[in-house]
Formats: C-alpha cells, structure tokens, sequence
C-alpha cells in the first residue's frame, strides 16, 4: 500500500504524528535504510536472532532487506531471482521448512488482477547482500481476484494462507497443502475476517494475529481453523502495515511504512503490554504500555493530561480513518 500521509487533513498531521510516536516501546527500533519507505511486512529470522525480514511495498524490484533490531541498520539485501517484476509486495513469512516466503499479493484496485504471486526461497545461513534463487508461485482465488495484505505460513504444518482486505471485512484463505510451481494454486475462504493488513502465526502455531490500521485481535488456532479470540493492544502509527511475533513468541512486533519507519514491541499473554487474557484484567484495568489502538488508555486515570492524550489520539485516528475511506473509494 503507498503511503496515505497525504489524505491526512490539514491539522491533522500533527495528531497522528503525536499518536504513532507515544506508541513506540521502548525496545522497539527504527528502520534507518534510506532504501526502505514502504515496509510493509516484517518477519522474525529464525536463524539470525534479533534480525528481522522486510521489503518495500511496490515500485522497488525484487528485494528483501534485513534489519538488525538492536541498530536499525540493514545488514543484508537480497535479489530474488528467478521471478518477474513484483507489482505489489505486501507480506513475508518463514515456513516450517526454513524458507522465506514473499506474497505480492496486492491489488489496490480491488480485483485487477487475476492472478498474484508469491515467492519463495531458502533463509540465507550468512548475513550479506546476496542473489537468491527463488521459485515463483501462481496463485488465484476461487471465488474471485481480490485485494490482500497478508501471508501467514503455519509453522508447523508449512501451509500457507492470505487474508484479504476489504474495509467491511474479508476472508482468511487456505491454499494447497503443497504449493505446486507449474499449476495455478487455488486459495479457498475458510472464515471471515475483519479488515486487515497483515498477520502472523505464533512460533508455537497454537495463535494467529491479525492487525489493521487501529487495533489488532488474536484467534487461537485449532485444527487448521480461526478459534476464540482476544484483543491484542496494538500501538497507534501513522499507518500500520506489519506484524511478527518475536522468533522466541513472548511479543509482537508492530511496523508502518514510511521513511525511518518504527517498529513497537508489544509484550503477548498479559504482560506489559498484551491483550486481554481470559478471567484476566484488560490493558485499561492492569496498567502500563502505551495508548492502544482500541482507545485503551494507560491505565493511570488520575492523569488529566493522559486522558487529554487519548482524546487526541482518537481524534487523530477518525481522521486517517476518513481519508482512507475515501482512498479505497476513489481506488
């Protein structure tokens, strides 16, 4: 997705501004490459610990950037080869057989497309910039093109799924157990969704997060399909494009697109800043963190000046809100 700094309206752009950056954690980090304006998925390495996977949105060519968490700095860059020009690159994951897999499944026209792509190659051993070979996917949905944000590969089971995006909610697709690179691979809706722009699978593959532009809800996964689901406290940003899990599952890990773009740690099962938890006290109830997407304050409701702080946000939110609306419209 391009960034949308532009349907802020005037006066706007100072709220959101003060919003996203009362958000960011402490232990989070900030996207130094100048390269990187438009990251708009993230995903946990496996191998390297504390590096973290990303990738420009579209008009970038076929990159792939590793970010170090504890600097900001790129330490790699990786060509794709072996697949075409990618339109709209909007998710990446790593699969239980330790590949990274790239979804350009964008489509802001809302069904433009026929058919997208996603790619797929081996998580690089050693950190350099590098040519990979990758294998390219055809993918098609059975009940028609559609526009999408996010790809989540099971851990466990290696399969891989796209949620949609629509702003009255989408669908969560399944694709093949196998994914086959000489034949089209048909995604099937297995559950609704709300609206979302990207989403992760826990290390354990017991939970599924999915995030929007405001808020963010965690489902327990059973058999293979969407279960109980819980309110994750998801940090405020000027436009909230990714999610992953730490490669260790004990956080969450929240990004947005723009140049030197933040990414917020949001602690996960109730502490310090995690969702709500079943017979456990909600974010507002317990305290601590940072104002949530949801309007959750910080838990201090003695402080006239905190209160005043989630009016603001708040108000900053409704506006972005509108002037998405209106983008998709006119899209």
């Amino acid at each position: 997705m391009r960034s949308l700094s532009y349907v802020v309206a005037p006066g706007a752009a100072a709220l959101v501004l003060l919003a996203a950056g009362t958000a960011v954690a402490d232990d989070g980090f900030t996207i130094k490459d100048r390269r990187i304006t438009e990251s708009s998925g993230l995903a946990a390495s496996r191998i390297h610990p504390g590096i973290y996977w990303t990738h420009n949105d579209s008009d970038d060519g076929a990159y792939i950037y590793a970010v170090d968490s504890r600097t900001g700095e790129t330490v790699a860059t990786l060509t794709m080869r072996g697949v075409g020009a990618p339109r709209d690159v909007e998710g990446i994951s790593i699969g239980a057989d330790g590949n990274v897999y790239v979804g350009d499944i964008g489509d802001n026209l809302d069904g433009s497309w026929s058919h997208v792509w996603i790619y797929r190659f081996p998580e690089p051993k050693k950190l350099a910039d590098a040519t990979v070979d990758a294998t390219q996917f055809t993918v098609k949905y059975a009940d028609g093109a559609r526009n999408a944000e996010a790809l989540m590969v099971h851990p466990k089971t290696g399969r891989v799924y796209i949620a949609s995006k629509n702003e009255d909610g989408g669908g969560l697709y399944e694709g093949p157990a196998q994914l086959s690179a000489r034949g089209t691979n048909v995604f099937r809706r297995i559950d609704d969704v709300p609206w979302v722009t990207d989403g992760a699978f826990s290390p354990d593959g017991e939970e599924l997060t999915l995030r929007s532009y405001f808020s963010a809800r965690a489902y327990a996964w059973k058999g293979g399909r969407l279960g109980a689901d819980r309110r994750v406290r998801a940090p405020l940003m000027g436009q909230a494009e990714s999610v992953t899990y730490t490669a260790d599952g004990s956080a969450l890990m929240f990004g947005s697109e723009g140049a030197g773009s933040s990414v917020a740690k949001v602690d996960v099962d109730g502490k310090g800043q995690g969702g709500d938890e079943p017979g456990g006290k909600s974010p507002s109830e317990s305290g601590g963190g940072s104002p949530g997407a949801d309007g959750g304050d910080d838990g201090d409701s003695g402080s006239g000046g905190k209160v005043t702080l989630g009016l603001v946000v708040l108000g900053g939110a409704f506006v972005v809100f509108a002037g998405l609306k209106r983008l998709l419209r006119r899209s």
